[in-house]
């Protein structure tokens, strides 16, 4: 563990190393060169509503634009919502129920085609049409949703209404959503031209308004982003110009070629985890080009309900029982950039901490070690003691090693276990699929904005499970009555105390369900080319692509 300390004694606990942006790259040294990334593989469709990895989310906010989005800021002031292609935030009605907007003017798609109300309008039928996997779960109660969802060859959705004469733009809910702006400051609510496909686009990408726009994707190879000749910047807090003028994304290098990818200067920031064995290297001789972050994200297992032995909540419970968290965050890295979770929804969002219910002592503020004979006895109880398992897990360094120590756990329960390694991409899709009949996975899960919801509904809600679909985000199949009552009530408030206290009672019914069990919550670590400057961080986008600059 020699390593490991001395990366915790260079870097300590959110560490940051951030530059202050003013929003203009128009004149500046600074300005020009090519951006070099790397990742271990592609993420999947270019399609902005469909794409639902944090890989491309992160690439995508600098090619395209909604009505909304959070602030390009450093800190708590990045969680805020501001107007971006609406002139101004939205005038809502006293019953919650209407919003209105402006579309601005002089705005261009990245073709050259002038952005219109009915662009606008199209881009959020296209959600259903084409199959955005947060149709249902963000914008289902958006007035006509119901019968896009249940029927897209034949959505009207007239829950949203354009006027191109006045550039205003209604949209009409069928319920009060305290979350409305978050959602629609999603990128998969990011407007696009009218004639989009009405289907997945794959690997053809369409016209943005962001500072760059894809010119070519090879998803085994290389990705390729150059400025957008029809960008101006409207809002400096919604987007600004960028620094470089090519961004060159190449995939296929494993997490261990890509430290010293970088190290050597051929890339100027990677994509995937560090591996362990490589920390106490960074700490000791890169110390300026590693940045440590705060990130509302976890790594957990996802049972699946509807799978032997995970089909008993007491197996399910005697998981989250016996898991060595400790553990967890020392395979993740140790405790500068990893804390043991034993709650759903990551510390720092409001409603997010209760007591834990599981290991010794619980329930207690926080986790207390794990209590194995109590798990074992559950096993027994259960009557599933013996039975076969699979555990689905990234094949990244990290990813494998926390597999190989939970298959081991599983064994000394009294199970038959295994670890089945694949892609990271693949082994998310591929479990969240009920025709796979995966029984337990391990993965991880990051915000999509800042409320719990994005984590206990989108994990566990019963409109984000899809049998025989990989578009599902609840890979444990779980769906309870009670609990989405609850999670409807607290998306549904417009006091933050009361939606507060309504996701920590959530959050306990969630936990006692044992469907899922958290691992750790994660800290960001990013690394970086000597080359690079004007590192920015934000708590949604993490580095922002658009506002570093290359030497």
């Amino acid at each position: 563990m020699r390593r490991l300390a001395a990366f915790i004694a260079c870097f300590g606990i959110g560490t940051a190393h951030a530059a202050i942006w003013d929003g203009q790259t128009l004149g500046s040294p600074h300005r020009g060169g090519t951006l070099h990334l790397t990742a271990d593989a592609a993420g999947g469709t270019l399609d902005p509503q469909i794409n639902y990895t944090s890989q491309y989310l992160q690439l995508f906010v600098n090619a395209y634009d909604g009505l909304l989005t959070f602030r390009q800021a450093e800190g708590k002031a990045g969680l805020d919502v501001v107007p971006d292609l609406a002139e101004a935030l939205p005038e809502v009605s006293p019953d919650g129920l209407t919003w209105r907007f402006t579309l601005r003017h002089g705005i261009r798609f990245s073709d050259g085609r002038p952005v219109r109300v009915a662009d606008v309008v199209a881009t959020m039928r296209r959600i259903y049409i084409a199959g955005s996997p947060t149709a249902a779960s963000f914008y289902g109660g958006i007035a006509g949703a119901k019968e896009c969802l249940d029927d897209p060859s034949r959505c009207t959705l007239p829950g949203v209404e354009g006027d191109e004469a006045t550039r205003r733009i209604t949209f009409h809910l069928t319920h009060p959503d305290g979350e409305f702006l978050q959602k629609l400051a999603f990128p998969h609510a990011v407007i696009l031209p009218a004639d989009a496909p009405p289907h997945d686009v794959g690997n053809v990408p369409v016209p943005g308004t962001g500072p760059y726009r894809i010119e070519s994707y090879d998803a085994n190879h290389r990705m390729v982003l150059e400025r957008n000749p029809y960008f101006h910047v409207w809002n400096p807090e919604a987007q600004t110009d960028g620094y470089v003028d090519r961004i060159e994304y190449d995939f296929g290098l494993s997490d261990e070629a890509q430290i010293t990818a970088v190290e050597q200067g051929r890339y100027d920031w990677m994509l995937d985890t560090k591996p362990q064995d490589r920390l106490g290297e960074l700490g000791s001789h890169y110390t300026a080009q590693v940045h440590i972050q705060p990130l509302f994200g976890l790594y957990y297992m996802a049972m699946n309900i509807h799978e032997p032995p995970f089909d008993s909540e007491l197996v399910r419970r005697a998981i989250n029982e016996a898991v060595d968290r400790h553990a967890m965050t020392i395979l993740y890295g140790g405790s500068a950039i990893a804390e043991p979770l034993c709650q759903i929804v990551p510390h720092g969002l409001p409603g997010a901490d209760i007591p834990c219910l599981y290991g010794q002592g619980a329930p207690a503020p926080t986790w207390q070690g794990p209590n194995f004979e109590r798990a074992r006895e559950w096993v027994r109880q259960s009557g599933r003691a013996g039975s076969n398992i699979t555990l689905i897990v990234p094949n990244q360094a990290i990813g494998v090693g926390m597999g190989v120590y939970l298959r081991n756990m599983l064994q000394a329960m009294g199970f038959h276990a295994s670890v089945r390694p694949m892609a990271p991409a693949n082994a998310e899709s591929y479990a969240r699929n009920s025709d796979n009949h995966v029984q337990i996975s391990l993965a991880y899960w990051f915000a999509d904005y800042p409320s719990p919801s994005t984590f206990l509904d989108d994990l566990l809600g019963c409109d984000n499970y899809h049998p025989h679909s990989d578009s599902s985000t609840n890979a444990s199949g779980y769906c309870d009555a009670a609990l989405q009552k609850i999670m409807r009530q607290a998306e549904a408030t417009l006091d933050p105390t009361q939606a507060a206290t309504l996701w920590q009672q959530a959050g306990i019914m969630a936990m006692q369900a044992s469907a899922i069990a958290p691992l750790i919550q994660m800290r960001y670590v990013d690394f970086v080319s000597r080359r690079l400057g004007n590192y920015f961080y934000t708590p949604l986008d993490h580095m922002l692509f658009s506002h570093v600059w290359v030497r």
